[in-house]
């Protein structure tokens, strides 16, 4: 369906500028006469752009700091008409009401604003009223109204223009009017969410229709809800991402945002079967793949650096489902690329996900992503022994591993390095039992060494019996790191005085379900 619709007369009201005044000489130049508000009007006069002043259009001034400007029978009559409609168009005759074939808009930043201050009263101002009410009428009425919500979308409405001799066809303005509908909804949501601590509401872009879920038969699809993290990682290389492969990769991508030193993670299951700190980032890869090149195989390796030549000739070494860095080189990039079917990702490794959100039965579950950062402040000593500064760095590195694995979870680690992971068991007893044995079997690539005996152990969640310091004490680990507050904490203490382990209480548990 063409249905062309003529652009004659548009209205720009926006708070963004960025492009306004490029797109502006554009429309000027086909003819277009110019309607705009405010800051808007004043930037278009400052560029030489003819334009009228909305006060001007409407014969009504704007008035109440700007609240009232837009809401006016000339404005949404000018965008809802229907042009073929006889009753319509004598109502517009008989109240002076012009046409307006395009809005360009866009709304006060309301969520930029709750980001950056907390301040009531500078947040109510930033809640947009009459852009909105634009949007809707605009929107309805994209059988012959065309409206444009967003600066990246001022290109594709020039070459509709231009391949329809300055007018725009009902395929177009459809689409256009859905990404409008769906611009508001978003500042709607994000207006509720303030408002209402009671309520919680999520709205998400399609970003991709994957071949299917977890398993073949369960049907999958990714949302965004922003640019940034792993869905807005951009892919050099490889498949495209299965709902497994993006699940993992959110898992090695938040543990090594742990670390500021040169940091890899190895991720088998959403659990990390390799976590290490190095001097650089061939080391970290390096010495986390040594804590289990067996499990490693097939996973997800995520680093937190640039990757160079040296390290992609490494990494190709092992077959991987995925790779994700903060960098890559042109070098690195052509080794890689080597590997047709793996995927490589370039993510930002910025903090910016607060939130997290899980479906249940009927409904969702919503938290605080687990973000607490483990430092020497939050250890309490509770044993008579008690560790060095070195051991001390170690237990932290162990508790920072340790909340990125499944409950119940136990974690060994010797020199920034995981030598041993007990993960998603039903009892903590079990957890303790696999990661002491794993680090004790520990294989450096030539021989096994016993890297249990000396070594580091951090537990999710408190020992609810002092069996699992017997375990520990059997494997000869040194100092452990839990949380507190277990009934029988005493005894524990006592077990591990008895053993001559130093024992480090935190306040926080780290459970991950």
């Amino acid at each position: 369906m063409q249905n062309l619709q003529k652009i004659k007369r548009c209205l720009i009201s926006v708070s963004d500028k960025t492009g306004i005044v490029e797109l502006s000489k554009s429309l000027a130049a086909q003819g277009v006469e110019i309607i705009s508000t405010g800051g808007t009007s004043k930037l278009l006069t400052q560029n030489g752009i003819a334009n009228k002043d909305i006060s001007d259009f409407t014969g009504f001034p704007e008035m109440m700091d700007g609240r009232v400007k837009t809401l006016h029978p000339k404005v949404h009559g000018a965008l809802l008409a229907v042009r073929d409609n006889p009753e319509h168009a004598a109502a517009a005759q008989q109240h002076g009401i012009e046409s307006i074939d395009l809005l360009v808009i866009n709304l006060y930043p309301f969520v930029e604003t709750v980001a950056k201050t907390s301040d009531e009263e500078e947040i109510i101002e930033n809640i947009d009223i009459g852009g909105p009410a634009m949007v809707r009428s605009a929107s309805k009425n994209f059988g012959y109204t065309t409206v444009i919500t967003d600066a990246a979308q001022y290109a594709e409405l020039l070459a509709e223009m231009q391949n329809n001799l300055g007018a725009t066809s009902f395929e177009f303005r459809k689409k256009m009017a859905a990404a409008a509908f769906k611009n508001i909804a978003e500042y709607d949501i994000a207006i509720s969410n303030w408002f209402n601590k009671t309520d919680f509401v999520i709205a998400g872009n399609l970003k991709q229709e994957l071949r299917y879920g977890e398993n073949s038969h369960q049907k999958a699809a990714l949302y965004a809800t922003s640019n940034s993290g792993i869905v807005g990682a951009r892919q050099l290389q490889g498949k495209e991402l299965s709902y497994n492969n993006l699940n993992d990769s959110d898992a090695a991508y938040n543990l090594v945002l742990e670390f500021e030193r040169p940091a890899c993670a190895i991720i088998k299951h959403a659990n990390p079967c390799g976590t290490a700190i190095g001097s650089n980032l061939l080391e970290a890869y390096k010495r986390a793949l040594a804590s289990d090149p067996k499990s490693a195989f097939g996973g997800i390796v995520a680093l937190n650096g640039k990757i160079d030549a040296a390290l992609a000739t490494e990494l190709s070494k092992m077959f991987f489902e995925v790779i994700i860095a903060r960098e890559i080189d042109a070098d690195a990039n052509e080794i890689l690329a080597a590997k047709k079917n793996l995927r490589v990702l370039l993510a930002d490794f910025n903090k910016t996900i607060e939130t997290q959100v899980k479906s249940v039965s009927g409904g969702f579950l919503v938290q605080d992503l687990d973000q607490k950062n483990i430092s020497k402040n939050d250890l309490k000593l509770v044993s008579t022994t008690a560790a060095n500064d070195a051991e001390i760095e170690q237990l932290i590195f162990a508790m920072s591993v340790c909340k990125h694995v499944k409950s119940n979870a136990i974690v060994v680690v010797a020199d920034s390095q995981t030598v041993g992971v007990g993960a998603g068991q039903m009892s903590r007893v079990d957890a303790c039992e696999i990661a002491c044995k794993k680090a004790s079997q520990f294989f450096d690539g030539e021989k096994n060494i016993d890297k249990a005996k000396g070594g580091i152990l951090a537990s999710d969640a408190f020992f609810p019996f002092a069996d699992n310091i017997e375990i520990a004490a059997s494997y000869g680990i040194k100092a452990i790191i839990a949380p507190g507050g277990s009934m029988r904490d005493e005894e524990v203490i006592a077990k591990a005085n008895e053993k001559g382990i130093a024992l480090y209480f935190i306040t926080t548990r780290h459970f991950k379900h």
